[in-house]
């Protein structure tokens, strides 16, 4: 295989090993900022919750101070009671008496509706900040685990940088111009062997003569209807 074209593979199959790190580094990511939105999500439960929890309080502060008001009203009608000089009175007196009463006992059932409603979401509280304890213990570990997953690839990628690094510094740049005008559109497919007489990059078939061009190597050779650069592996090449 002509010098060149081989410097041309080699670079290709380069560049796909370093994007192949981005989906693993993608995937590691990922894995934490997961934990780290269970985290959040449990924080936000507990936010909600609380915030419930003083709306609850407020209504029963006021059925409070509703049923303060209620006392104060009955404990007034008791001493007015002794002041009553006509039946419409006495009767206007009960009515509001049953009424008031009517009042209290609302308000205190309402009270006591409040309090167990402030109770489960307390206890609710109190599982989540259990679940919050669990979830910062898996996010230390998983945060251990990212960390070092990516510093294993940060090491792989930067000696396939300097492989890289290498090859283009004895490259000529005619050479890498062209193949960085294709790479631009072809991305990972910028060189592509040819198996079964057809391009790998689209699948083409291509005619006998450029065939013959990719078998002998000695040329830099680009597949007639798709552009990408085209060579013949080695295997391949010994069986045509």
């Amino acid at each position: 295989m002509n010098k060149h074209l081989q410097q041309l593979v080699d670079l290709s199959k380069i560049d796909k090993e370093i994007d192949s790190f981005e989906p693993k580094i993608e995937e590691a990511n990922h894995k934490y900022e997961t934990v780290l939105a269970i985290k959040e999500n449990i924080l936000s439960q507990i936010s909600t919750l609380e915030e419930a929890i003083k709306g609850e309080q407020l209504k029963k502060q006021k059925n409070e101070l509703h049923l303060a008001e209620l006392t104060d009203k009955l404990s007034e009608n008791a001493k007015k009671s002794a002041e009553i000089k006509t039946e419409r009175e006495m009767k206007s007196l009960q009515l509001e008496e049953e009424i008031a009463k009517e009042q209290v006992n609302f308000a205190n059932e309402e009270i006591a509706r409040l309090e167990k409603v402030i109770e489960t979401k307390e206890g609710l509280i109190e599982k989540l900040k259990a679940e919050i304890a669990d979830a910062e213990e898996n996010t230390a570990a998983i945060k251990a685990e990212v960390d070092a997953v990516l510093e294993t690839i940060t090491d792989a990628r930067q000696k396939v940088f300097v492989k890289k690094d290498k090859l283009i510094s004895a490259m000529n740049q005619k050479g890498l111009s062209f193949y960085q005008k294709i790479r631009r559109w072809a991305k990972n497919t910028t060189a592509v062997p040819v198996k079964n007489q057809a391009c790998y990059g689209c699948f083409m078939t291509i005619n006998d003569k450029i065939y013959s061009e990719v078998i002998k190597g000695e040329e830099i050779t680009t597949c007639p209807h798709c552009g990408r650069i085209l060579y013949i592996d080695k295997e391949d090449q010994e069986t045509a």
